[in-house]
């Protein structure tokens, strides 16, 4: 067995070439069971490169745009052995984070993040297992929240549609009822749950499904 034979393979598609570098290096210094592979210049050349021999994990820079990132995630997972996306980026608001995990990445960190955390991130998804930055959330995010078993059958309703990304008119819609409606039941659940916003209640329902973790 080689050195490097138990080591998750990490490949960087960035849209700046010393930052991929920098991520090498701070990869190599931290000791931990991760190898990085090469740096990637563009979505195309990540595609070829997964397709020809597919890393554990792949760091995407959100700096392609959000629609292209989200659009490459999606094609990715109709592929055979399809690695663990990370999605960074020099900011990165609540709703972005929510649709990037909706589509399908497993870690969620911003540039500006300390470098332990980075590495946490990366070791974490490499794991095989989800992470992103509490500050992203962090206006929204609470862990005081009361039981959901304190929701009416109706509430339960619209709080797994918000959490599976439905607006307001779609809620109502599938329900069968108002769109002031709606906002009266949720007005109801972020006073039951002391959850801010509706990022707040869906990025909840991810954790409390097990399916993300957030950084402490």
């Amino acid at each position: 067995m080689t050195e490097n034979s138990h080591k998750k393979t990490v490949a960087v598609c960035d849209t700046q070439p010393i930052t991929a570098e920098g991520l090498r290096n701070l990869i190599a210094r931290s000791q931990q069971e991760l190898e990085f592979l090469e740096p990637l210049h563009s979505l195309e050349s990540a595609t070829e490169f997964v397709r020809a021999s597919p890393p554990d994990l792949i760091v995407l820079d959100k700096g392609f745009g959000m629609r292209a990132v989200l659009d490459w995630i999606h094609d990715l997972r109709l592929t055979e052995d399809t690695p663990a996306v990370t999605v960074w980026g020099v900011s990165m608001t609540e709703a972005e984070a929510l649709r990037l995990l909706q589509a399908g990445a497993r870690g969620i960190i911003r540039k500006t993040a300390e470098l332990a955390n980075i590495l946490a991130c990366l070791a974490t998804v490499a794991s095989g297992r989800s992470w992103m930055e509490d500050s992203v959330f962090r206006e929204t995010v609470h862990h005081d929240h009361h039981p959901h078993s304190e929701l009416t059958p109706r509430e339960r309703q619209v709080l797994e549609l918000v959490e599976q990304g439905f607006k307001n008119k779609e809620i109502a819609v599938e329900l069968g009822i108002r769109p002031g409606t709606v906002k009266i039941h949720l007005k109801h659940i972020f006073e039951k749950t002391g959850v801010r916003g509706r990022y707040g209640l869906a990025i909840n329902g991810l954790k409390d499904k097990g399916l993300v973790s957030v950084s402490q």
